[in-house]
C-alpha cells in the first residue's frame, strides 16, 4: 500500500481526517515526520532542518487559515552532537518567530537515521477546509512554484549555501489568515500543485481547468532548462505555498488582503476533470518514502 492509499484508508476509517490539520474546539492540530534519506539532502544544515521541519507543520496551520500558537519537535539521531542540536533548535525557533508563533521544545531520542517529528497548534474560529470549492470559483496559488526543486538541484551540485537558503521557506501564515475570509477551499502545496488539485477535487467533488503561465520560481533557471521548469513547478512539490479557490466576486478583495502575491491560475469546473492547458493533468507529486 502506498502513502496515498494509506491516507485514504485512514480518512475512511477516521472521520476527522482529511484536511491539512485537525480541528478541535477552535484549535487546529497537525503533525509531520521527516527523515534524512527522504527529506534532508546531503548538505542540509541542522539549522535548515529545524526551520524546514517545523515550518512544514506551520504550513498546515496556515492552510487552515489559522493563527499559529506553538510548535514542538522530536529530534532523533544516531548520536547527539551539541552544536547540531543547538542549530536545530535555533532554526525551529526562528521559523516560529517569523510567523509570530513560539517553539516550545520537544523530545530527544536515539534513532538509526536523523529523523524529526514536528507538531504545531493554532487557533481559528472559522477554518478553511478542502471541501468547499464550487464550480466557477477561481483557483489561485500564493508565491511561486519550484523553489524546493531548485534547492534539490543545487544540493546535488554541491552549492550548499544557496540550496539551504532556498530550503528555508516562510510558512504562508499571513496569507492564510488574510485569505480565510475569502477562500472557499484551501490547502498547502507540500505534495505539489498537481497532487494538491487532485486532492481538492476529490474533497470538493469538482474539477479544475488550469492555464499557463504558472508562477514559477526564478531559482529554477539555476538548475533546469525551459522545458523542465514547468514540469518541476507542477509536480515536484515541497514548496509549501497555498492553493485555494475563491469565488470570483472575492478575488480583488483577496488579492488586496494577501501579504503574499496571489496568482489566478484557472477555474473550478463541474466535470471532475483536472486539466492544464486543456490536457489531462496526472496525479503526480511528492510521496513520502521516496528519496529526495
Amino acid at each position: 500500500m502506498d502513502e496515498r492509499s494509506a491516507l485514504g484508508l485512514i480518512a475512511d476509517h477516521l472521520e476527522p481526517a482529511g484536511d491539512d490539520a485537525a480541528i478541535v474546539d477552535g484549535l487546529v492540530v497537525t503533525i509531520d515526520m521527516l527523515h534524512e534519506t527522504t527529506d534532508f539532502p546531503t548538505g542540509t544544515t541542522r539549522y535548515t532542518a529545524g526551520w524546514r521541519a517545523v515550518g512544514a507543520s506551520l504550513s498546515d496551520v496556515a492552510a487552515m487559515g489559522a493563527e499559529p500558537t506553538a510548535a514542538v519537535a522530536v529530534y532523533g539521531a544516531p548520536t547527539f552532537d551539541g552544536e547540531e542540536i543547538t542549530a536545530f533548535v535555533d532554526g525551529a525557533r526562528d521559523v516560529c518567530a517569523a510567523v509570530d508563533g513560539a517553539y516550545v521544545g520537544g523530545d530527544l531520542d536515539e534513532h538509526e537515521e536523523f529523523t524529526v517529528a514536528t507538531a504545531a497548534v493554532g487557533r481559528t474560529d472559522d477554518p478553511v477546509v478542502r471541501s468547499g470549492a464550487s464550480p466557477g470559483d477561481v483557483v489561485c496559488v500564493t508565491g511561486t512554484l519550484g523553489r524546493s526543486a531548485a534547492a534539490l538541484g543545487l544540493f546535488e551540485a554541491g552549492v550548499y549555501e544557496r540550496a539551504n537558503e532556498l530550503f528555508r521557506f516562510e510558512p504562508r501564515v499571513g496569507a492564510g489568515r488574510a485569505l480565510a475570509p475569502h477562500a472557499s477551499a484551501m490547502m498547502d502545496s507540500s505534495d505539489g500543485l498537481a497532487r494538491s488539485l487532485h486532492q481538492l477535487a476529490e474533497a470538493s467533488d469538482v474539477g479544475f481547468a488550469v492555464e499557463s503561465p504558472l508562477p514559477i520560481a526564478a531559482a529554477l533557471s539555476e538548475v533546469a532548462g525551459p522545458d523542465e521548469r514547468q514540469e518541476l513547478a507542477v509536480s515536484f512539490g515541497e514548496d509549501f505555498e497555498l492553493v485555494c479557490t475563491i469565488p470570483p466576486e472575492r478575488i480583488d478583495a483577496a488579492r488586496e488582503a494577501s501579504p503574499t502575491e496571489l496568482t489566478s491560475i484557472g477555474r473550478v469546473t463541474a466535470d471532475g476533470e483536472i486539466t492544464l492547458d486543456g490536457e489531462p493533468l496526472p496525479d503526480r507529486g511528492f510521496t513520502h518514502g521516496e528519496s529526495a
